[in-house]
């Protein structure tokens, strides 16, 4: 008998399957959901059937073996179903500071295990930019200053913060890196 985890594990990959196979030439991704609340995982698996917008792009962290989808804004649907660009920061593989969000139940708990050095790879249909990240940080909700265009090209992540949190957290965690030229 299989466990609900194990049920929602099965539904998500058939679902993920067959929207690759309605369009290959959108993302594939794999999601690791180990460490997602029961709930976030519920939710994700619902949001699979709305099909919305394609993913504009794909966000991998080799040293956490992660990858997901990312999204235009960050609506309740967007952010089940992956990541979300946040309104007001620049466009995926664009200059100035790209912010994306995520559920810290859901696809960025991974966060938790981040360190300066990591490598981020921002992959959409036209390049893979590579990131690297120079700085973690917890601020509390107002301080959107995190967002803000840094001098060079940055990918930030952010999410609530405590990762185990029960309830509506009081922080964010944040997540800065730099772009690396590429030859």
């Amino acid at each position: 008998m299989l466990t609900f985890r194990a049920q929602q594990q099965a539904k998500l990959a058939d679902q993920n399957q067959q929207s690759h196979r309605e369009n290959p030439a959108a993302f594939s991704w794999r999601v690791d959901s180990s460490l997602w609340s029961p709930k976030r995982l519920a939710e994700y698996v619902e949001s699979l059937a709305n099909h919305g917008d394609s993913a504009s792009g794909m966000l991998q962290i080799g040293s956490l073996h992660f990858e997901a989808p990312i999204f235009e804004g960050t609506d309740a649907l967007t952010l089940n179903r992956g990541l979300g660009r946040i309104e007001g920061t620049a466009a995926l593989g664009g200059v100035g500071n790209i912010g994306l969000a995520g559920h810290r139940d859901g696809f960025f708990r991974v966060l938790k295990d981040i360190a300066v050095g990591d490598r981020l790879e921002l992959v959409t249909l036209d390049a893979t930019y590579v990131y690297v990240v120079d700085h973690i940080s917890i601020v509390n909700p107002d301080q959107v200053s995190v967002l803000e265009d840094r001098g060079v090209p940055s990918l930030t992540l952010v999410t609530c913060y405590p990762f185990y949190f029960v309830g509506d957290a009081p922080q964010r965690f944040i997540v800065q890196s730099t772009k690396q030229n590429q030859p």
